[in-house]
């Protein structure tokens, strides 16, 4: 598939508007340049917090053929945010589209597989040296780690501590990351080529 055909759903968190009584759904404008680096043909569509199975015919609607399961809040923060991520991994899962998992994404993509999560030292705004199949030097903004691989997933990279820090899917084109490759400055080209892979 030629980068052109690719169109990227990316989730969002959700903010409460300061001086307004609503919520807003937010994605860090860093992710438009480390877009724009990685797949400059691709289109992207940031998506909505609806909760429920609409979000399927949202990304229905527009095409939707790749995802990325963005970082920012813990989960169980935005309930609604929480829902919106479960039914678009279902809905990945049954239609095998490629899903990367970005910090709390990943840990999203551990709790679909009922995994749990721990509270973890030393990895909020830490750099780690990855250890295993990826061995890079990665940003780490997290405050919790998985308790264990999810089943059906291998790990492929740890911390020097031996938590997880990177999983990929036996089957399915998924692969969680607990950096965020949209916050390094430069852009790491190791992190651009395996997402380029990953959508290919």
């Amino acid at each position: 598939m030629s980068t052109s055909a690719l169109r990227i759903g990316i989730t969002m968190r959700i903010l409460q508007a300061e001086g307004y009584d609503e919520p807003r759904d937010a994605l860090a404008s860093v992710w438009a340049s480390f877009l724009r680096k990685a797949l400059p043909e691709a289109l992207w569509i940031p998506l909505p917090n609806v909760g429920g199975d609409s979000i399927h015919a949202y990304c229905e609607q527009w095409g939707i053929n790749r995802l990325i399961l963005s970082g920012g809040e813990d989960l169980g923060v935005s309930p609604m945010r929480d829902q919106t991520e479960h039914q678009l991994l279902t809905w990945a899962a049954a239609h095998k589209l490629p899903v990367l998992g970005v910090c709390r994404g990943m840990q999203m993509m551990a709790t679909h597989h009922e995994v749990g999560l721990k509270p973890v030292d030393a990895h909020v705004r830490q750099r780690h040296v990855l250890q295993g199949e990826l061995t890079h030097e990665v940003n780490s903004y997290h405050r919790y780690s998985l308790i264990e691989c999810p089943q059906d997933y291998v790990v492929t990279a740890y911390a020097e501590d031996g938590e997880i820090e990177a999983i990929k899917h036996n089957v399915l084109p998924w692969e969680g990351w607990m950096w965020h490759p949209e916050r390094e400055a430069p852009f790491n080209p190791i992190d651009i080529d395996r997402l380029k892979a990953l959508f290919k």
